[in-house]
C-alpha cells in the first residue's frame, strides 16, 4: 500500500473532469473552499473543450442556454486578472433559411429577440453582403447576429485553471477515477495514480464520461448521450476577404462555415450517438457537408486540409444538468452542456457555485428567466 493510499488527501470539494465545466466551477468554488480537480488524461481539455468551434452565439440553443449565454457576456468581455488576454473577438453570425423554411426562421427570430435585440432578419440579397459566396436564390431569408463572437478557448480555459490555482486549488492530471465510496460523510475517491482523495462534496464534471463516473458513485444515470461532431478545414478562395466574413450556418444545422484566417472551418453539424471515446471524424458526414455547402454557396473546392471530431453530450431536453443528485448525499452534477459549454461557462459556473452554497441564483441570471429547477437533476426523474 502506498503512502497516498494510507493517508488520503483531504479537501472540501473534489471536481472530476478538467474540461471547461470542471475548471470554471472549480474556480468559482475555490473562492471559499479547498478544491481538488482530478483529470483522467495527461493534459486538461483533451476531448470536447479542446476541439470546440469556439463561438459565442446568443441566438443559439433553447431559452435556458440563451439565458446562460447572454449572462456570460460581461465576464467574457471583461475577465478577471487571471485571464491574461482578451477572450472574445468579433465574428458576426448569419443563419440562413432554405426555400420553404422562412416561416420557421421568422418564428425563431421572434423567440430570440427578447434576449438578443440586436439580431435582425435580412433579405437574401442583404444576406449575401455578409457572406458573398452565398447563393441568395436558394434561401427565403436569414437571421443576422452582428455581435456574436469568436472565443479564445485556450485563453479562457487556462484563465480558469490559473485562477483555480491562485485560489489554492490543486489540479491532478493522469488521475482517472477508479472507485468512489462514501464513508462517514466523506467521499473517498481512488485514482489511477494510486492516490485517494476525500471530501464531503464531489462534482461530476466528467463530460462524456459523466454517467460513467456517476455509476461508480452509485448514482442513477441522467441519460447522457455523447454525440460525435466532425470538423474539417479547407482553404478559403484567394479572392474571399475572410477578415470581416460572418460565420454561416444553416438554421436546420446541415452545416456551418467559420472563417479561420486564410482557411474555412467547416462542419456537417453531425450528431451521431456514440460511446465516450477519443472521437474520430466521420468521412461520410464530411462528404455530405461538401455537397450541402456547394449547393448553398459558390464554395465548391473539396481539398481537405485537416479534420477532427469532438463529443457534444446531451440529456433528452438538451439542457445542462447542474445540481445535487436526488439520492446521493454530497454528489453534484455538472454535465450535459452539449455544444454550449464554452459560451455558457461563466454564468453556469456562477449558478453552480450558488447552488452548492445554498444561495439564490445570481440576480442577472434570474432576470433572464432562469430557475434552478431548469437545471436540476430532479427534472429528469
Amino acid at each position: 500500500m502506498t503512502t497516498s493510499e494510507r493517508e488520503p488527501n483531504s479537501t472540501d470539494v473534489i471536481v472530476i473532469g478538467g474540461g471547461i465545466g470542471g475548471v470554471s466551477l472549480g474556480y468559482e468554488l475555490a473562492s471559499d473552499r479547498r478544491v481538488t480537480l482530478l483529470e483522467r488524461e495527461k493534459t486538461l481539455a483533451f476531448h470536447t473543450t479542446g476541439r470546440s468551434a469556439a463561438l459565442f452565439l446568443e441566438t443559439y440553443g433553447n431559452s435556458t442556454i440563451r439565458a446562460l449565454t447572454t449572462a456570460s457576456r460581461e465576464f467574457l468581455m471583461n475577465p478577471p486578472e487571471h485571464f491574461r488576454s482578451e477572450l472574445l473577438a468579433p465574428r458576426p453570425l448569419l443563419q440562413i433559411a432554405a426555400v420553404g423554411r422562412g416561416d420557421a426562421l421568422e418564428a425563431m427570430y421572434a423567440d430570440v429577440s427578447r434576449l438578443t435585440p440586436d439580431a435582425q432578419l435580412v433579405s437574401p440579397t442583404d444576406a449575401r453582403a455578409f457572406f458573398p459566396p452565398l447563393r441568395p436564390e436558394l434561401i427565403d431569408c436569414a437571421l443576422y447576429e452582428p455581435h456574436s463572437m469568436e472565443v479564445d478557448v485556450h485563453a479562457l480555459h487556462q484563465g480558469f485553471v490559473r485562477g483555480l490555482r491562485d485560489r489554492g486549488g490543486r489540479v491532478h492530471t493522469g488521475a482517472g477515477v477508479t472507485q468512489l465510496r462514501r464513508i462517514d460523510g466523506l467521499w473517498h475517491v481512488h485514482t489511477t495514480d494510486g492516490s485517494v482523495h476525500t471530501a464531503p462534496l464531489v462534482v461530476d464534471a466528467a463530460g462524456a464520461w459523466a454517467d460513467v463516473v456517476g455509476a461508480l458513485a452509485g448514482a442513477d444515470p441522467i441519460g447522457l448521450v455523447p454525440m460525435r461532431r466532425s470538423v474539417f478545414m479547407v482553404a478559403a478562395p484567394d479572392d474571399l476577404d475572410t477578415a470581416n466574413l460572418a460565420t454561416l450556418s444553416d438554421m436546420d444545422e446541415k452545416f456551418y462555415i467559420k472563417p479561420e484566417g486564410a482557411q474555412l472551418l467547416c462542419s456537417p453539424a453531425d450528431e451521431t450517438p456514440t460511446e465516450p471515446s477519443d472521437a474520430r471524424p466521420d468521412e461520410l458526414e464530411i462528404a455530405r457537408a461538401f455537397d450541402d455547402i456547394a449547393e448553398a454557396t459558390t464554395l465548391t473546392g473539396r481539398h481537405l486540409r485537416s479534420s477532427w471530431a469532438g463529443l457534444r453530450s446531451f440529456v433528452p431536453d438538451r439542457t445542462p444538468v447542474v445540481g445535487f443528485d436526488t439520492k446521493l448525499e454530497g454528489f453534484f452534477w455538472c454535465a450535459g452542456q452539449g455544444g454550449y459549454g464554452i459560451q455558457t461557462c461563466a454564468a453556469l459556473a456562477r449558478v453552480g457555485a450558488t447552488i452548492v452554497r445554498g444561495e439564490p441564483l445570481p440576480a442577472d441570471v434570474i432576470a433572464r428567466g432562469l430557475d434552478e429547477a431548469d437545471l436540476s437533476p430532479s427534472r429528469l426523474g
